[in-house]
């Protein structure tokens, strides 16, 4: 082979070469960017871990319902052990249950006065609204003195303070209840704030008695005459 063919095979080769090199660079960027696409796709299309829902509360648990447990700003006063603790009143008829409440102690007086221990205590299911010591104290001294001493009054008073059925705070909402004096008493309210006749407000509601649920008042309730 003469110089001039091999110096022109070199010259060949070289363009060949020249024209290849390109292709194959083009298409290993091609790739490259190809690889970084398909990771972008990947991370676009694959779901990030959603925040965790928040708990949603258990019936019941709503902000503001009332609880089954005794409420209002009296109840702070009652015991929290013995006989005259909420749990010790549970397990006692209503009039002996509050009997061993200190704040009841002149409503257990006039219970006692008017021969009602008995008729209370083997009542069943009933409701009392139990009127404070400082609600007995509202009535001038001469007047409850002489309400202490009249039995038949005594007992018309006492017994409108009596429902005959338990009365759960949901049912003091709105009601008109029939008492055992054979006359009516009318209750409104909501959440924690209830009142009775529209004048007396329940200070410390849904007290458990063995037969009673008790709902204690800060003013005596009067029927109509």
């Amino acid at each position: 082979m003469n110089a001039s063919t091999l110096r022109f095979r070199r010259a060949a080769l070289a363009v060949v070469a020249a024209a290849v090199l390109p292709v194959t660079l083009t298409a290993c960027s091609d790739s490259g960017d190809s690889d970084k696409g398909d990771k972008a796709d990947s991370a676009k299309s694959s779901p990030s871990t959603p925040a965790e829902a928040p708990e949603t509360p258990a019936d019941g648990a709503s902000e503001g319902m009332t609880s089954d447990k005794p409420f209002g700003t009296a109840c702070a006063s009652v015991p929290e052990n013995g006989a005259g603790s909420f749990n010790g009143m549970a397990k006692d008829p209503v009039a002996t249950a509050a009997s061993n409440n200190p704040a009841l102690s002149t409503l257990v007086t006039a219970v006692k006065k008017a021969g009602l221990v008995d008729t209370l205590n083997t009542a069943q299911d009933i409701t009392v609204f139990a009127p404070t010591n400082d609600a007995f104290a509202k009535i001038p001294k001469a007047d409850l003195d002489k309400l202490l001493a009249d039995k038949a009054q005594l007992t018309k008073v006492l017994t409108y303070h009596v429902v005959g059925e338990r009365l759960a705070p949901q049912k003091l909402e709105s009601g008109s209840y029939a008492t055992l004096a054979k006359s009516k008493l009318t209750t409104a309210g909501s959440g924690e704030s209830y009142k009775v006749n529209d004048a007396s407000n329940v200070v410390c509601g849904n007290v458990q008695t063995s037969n009673a649920t008790v709902h204690i008042v800060d003013s005596v309730l009067m029927p109509a005459q």
